[in-house]
């Protein structure tokens, strides 16, 4: 029965924080979406969902709530909160990006907010953005990129969630209703126990406290500091502290193999790369595989004057490149310069959908079509796109298995495409994460 229970506001978020929790030797499950994750007393037989869920030390649940309006990123958080707490989880964690991906209004303050209600939890929450293994660290509340400040980074051109100021306590305080705090370096190189008593200092109670970690040390101590608070929050980096039940003996050093699941796919099964993302990082792997791949790009244009016909010509596209040889997976992207973001991103069009919208339905109608034609290996870049193809996957969970990169891993799962089901592997990449040459060497890592 699970302990830990997690909530992600997107797709990539959510196997993100699943692959860190694997390493730390947590047998973990992604559940999609805010369903219930137990059958109700009334509702017959446990399924295939349900006895993952019974199976695992941690659960993350996966929501597409990043940019949603507020009221649906919080009931829909609640919701998995409340599956979450039938399922047996003790413990909470709501996973955001470490770029702290959000707007004025939201969503990170209102969902912790409203975690936190529901929890009747009146002790100081962290607040911990920090990833160092890919980047992200916070030193005097202030958010790096690679050691340039988020307002400086490429996430200043976001076209969902722009990032201009590098203050997190800054960007949280119009969110919450709750005050806001800084846990300054010092004390968290003090260690646990001077961390502890910081935040148990009578003027944080109820507050939302930034915690600088710049770091895995430092995350280290945090997690410590924190081991019985019911919630914590921040990136996928604070599980770097963790330790789960299946960890190996005397250290915290790689993954037992009981914590990871088998493949789904078998080498040489056809595969293929969607990719939605306009990140800097993006763009460099797209240029990088479009030198050693057969690749084709979105037309905006053709998908608004005949949906059908152009998607099918992807698909018809990716199919004879299976026919020419299944070692070299085609590439399905939509940006390789934010010219393209320019002349589109903000535009409606003709039949009323913003590029970006089209852009997932699009890539969600490929993934679609190309599992029922025989994918059984499918790289998605981009969070927003990742949710719209395991959502027209109708995949429920995903079981963790190879990791890629850093906050990159392979997941296996079950797809019901066209009233049958296919095991595929799946691997959803934020935008931000991998390296130049990810969708040419992911492959080598599915075994």
């Amino acid at each position: 029965m699970p302990t830990l229970g997690a909530i992600a506001d997107d797709f990539t978020g959510a196997t993100d924080l699943a692959t860190t929790l694997v390493a730390r030797g947590f047998r973990t499950v992604v559940a999609v979406g805010p369903a219930p994750l137990v059958p109700s007393p009334a509702g017959g037989g446990e399924d295939a969902v349900a006895r993952a869920v019974r199976e695992a030390d941690a659960v993350v649940v996966a929501l597409k709530s990043r940019s949603a309006p507020v009221a649906e990123a919080v009931a829909d958080s609640l919701a998995a909160w409340k599956g979450l707490r039938a399922a047996g989880c003790a413990r909470f964690y709501f996973k955001y990006c470490s770029t702290f991906d959000s707007t004025p209004r939201g969503n990170i303050g209102p969902v912790t907010d409203a975690l936190l209600d529901a929890l009747g939890a009146e002790g100081p929450t962290v607040v911990v953005p920090s990833f160092p293994a890919t980047g992200r660290t916070v030193a005097a509340g202030l958010l790096y990129v690679h050691d340039e400040l988020l307002e400086h980074s490429p996430m200043r051109h976001h076209p969902l969630t722009p990032m201009r100021d590098s203050d997190v306590a800054r960007l949280l305080r119009p969110q919450t209703r709750r005050p806001v705090a800084l846990a300054a370096l010092d004390t968290v190189r003090e260690g646990p126990a001077a961390l502890r008593a910081a935040l148990a200092a009578p003027e944080l109670s109820g507050a939302l406290v930034v915690v600088d970690a710049v770091t895995e040390e430092d995350l280290g101590t945090i997690a410590a500091a924190t081991a019985d608070a019911p919630l914590v929050t921040g990136a996928a980096g604070l599980a770097v502290g963790l330790r789960g039940p299946r960890a190996t003996a005397g250290t915290a050093g790689p993954e037992p193999d009981t914590a990871r699941a088998p493949a789904a796919s078998r080498p040489g099964d056809p595969a293929v790369i969607l990719s939605g993302s306009a990140s800097s990082a993006t763009r460099a792997q797209v240029a990088h595989a479009r030198a050693r791949l057969p690749y084709r790009k979105l037309d905006l244009d053709a998908l608004r004057g005949d949906f059908d016909a152009a998607v099918a010509d992807l698909v018809a596209f990716a199919r004879s490149c299976w026919e020419e040889s299944t070692e070299r997976p085609p590439l399905i992207y939509a940006v390789d310069d934010l010219a393209d973001l320019e002349t589109g991103a903000g535009d409606t069009g003709p039949e009323g959908i913003p590029a970006s919208a089209l852009v997932e339905k699009t890539l969600a109608a490929c993934a679609e079509r190309l599992v029922g034609a025989g994918a059984r290996r499918v790289l998605v870049a981009g969070g927003e796109t990742s949710g719209a193809v395991v959502t027209a996957l109708s995949v429920r969970a995903l079981s963790i298995g190879a990791p890629i990169a850093p906050g990159v891993t392979w997941a296996s799962a079950r797809s019901r495409v066209d009233g049958r089901e296919h095991d595929v592997d799946l691997a959803l990449k934020s935008g931000n994460f991998g390296s130049a040459e990810i969708f040419t060497e992911a492959w080598s890592t599915l075994v």
